[in-house]
């Protein structure tokens, strides 16, 4: 049975007036959150660590900053919105000692909680709000009279909570777009299996190796890189407009019948049997434990692999064809992220 889709008409602002809102961190998502909820009229105040780059930002915005703990004692929904690998120390010494009963927790991703490096009290409400785009697009288009689906989750708490979540999601403009219900575990094993095996990790994986397969078959690295990657967005947006049917409506017969008859054997069942195994990591948990690991062991795997990939020849290649486009040059995703 397809999910019910909620709207406008069935969230309630009210529930939030008179109410404090805090959003712990002014990062990607929390950005959005706190200034599309201020723009909708109501209350919100930043929570940050002593030091933090985002002050002045948030400061700049018009908000009233405050130390994590004040929010939280502050605050009558209180929006967790710091890394997942941070989220279980920020808990422990500003957001724990500070909590009181009736107050509401809200995520927009479920890791910590269906993982339990967080485990809030019974008398507290936990909710998720998870806009499907990241925030500068949910920011975008609230700005523009729209939103960004939406998913929302209880986790503790009941129906009075669920009001919270659908009130929020109004806020953001979630429920202009339409709005999801789920629950914690569904929401963060499929979005870490997507992660890792399809949009993320196998996306990135499939670049590389097809850029190096035509590379070391004598083809030149230009070719390669217009074929394998810069290419892949006019798909992929094809794909995203009008389904995977809508795409090959658009591109010629020979594409079409490359499409069926080879790409099956390239993802093949081998492909979809490791797929299942690292699915199987994200439910057991494994996946999570190394995670957290890899943080309080200083990230050096995680920096290494990162360093290695942006060393691979593809990026050199690209960085020196992207100079070429106009209509990228001025892209800093990096300078813009840093700037929240």
């Amino acid at each position: 049975m397809p999910a019910k889709v909620f709207t406008d008409k069935d969230a309630d602002l009210n529930v939030l007036k008179n109410k404090t809102l805090a959003v712990l961190g002014f990062g990607s998502q929390g950005h959005a959150h706190a200034l599309n909820l201020a723009d909708s009229g109501l209350e919100v105040i930043i929570g940050l660590y002593e030091g933090s780059k985002s002050i002045k930002v948030a400061e700049q915005k018009g908000f009233k900053v405050v130390s994590t703990a004040e929010a939280v004692r502050r605050a009558d929904v209180i929006m967790v919105a710091l890394p997942d690998t941070k989220q279980a120390a920020a808990y422990a010494k500003d957001i724990a000692p500070n909590l009181s009963k009736g107050k509401t927790l809200l995520f927009s991703h479920g890791f910590s909680i269906h993982f339990k490096t967080v485990v809030p009290p019974k008398n507290v409400n936990v909710i998720m709000v998870a806009p499907k785009g990241p925030g500068h697009i949910v920011r975008r288009q609230y700005m523009e009279g729209k939103g960004v689906p939406s998913l929302i989750a209880v986790h503790q708490g009941g129906a009075a909570a669920r009001k919270i979540a659908l009130a929020w999601a109004k806020g953001i403009g979630g429920t202009r777009a339409g709005v999801i219900e789920t629950n914690f575990r569904e929401e963060t094993e499929t979005d870490l299996f997507g992660e890792q095996t399809v949009l993320c990790g196998g996306c990135s994986a499939l670049v590389q190796a097809g850029f190096e397969t035509l590379v070391e078959a004598g083809y030149s690295p230009e070719m390669a890189y217009f074929e394998c990657l810069h290419e892949l967005k006019l798909i992929v947006d094809l794909m995203n407009e009008s389904g995977i049917s809508g795409m090959r409506f658009s591109i010629s017969e020979t594409a079409k019948w490359g499409d069926v008859t080879v790409g099956p054997k390239i993802i093949d069942a081998s492909v979809k049997k490791r797929m299942k195994a690292a699915l199987k990591d994200v439910q057991s948990g494994k996946f999570a434990r190394e995670w957290v690991n890899e943080y309080k062991t200083g990230y050096k795997r995680y920096n290494a692999l990162l360093n290695e990939g942006a060393n691979h020849p593809i990026e050199k290649v690209g960085a020196r064809l992207r100079a070429m486009m106009p209509w990228m040059q001025k892209k800093n995703i990096k300078g813009a992220q840093a700037a929240y």
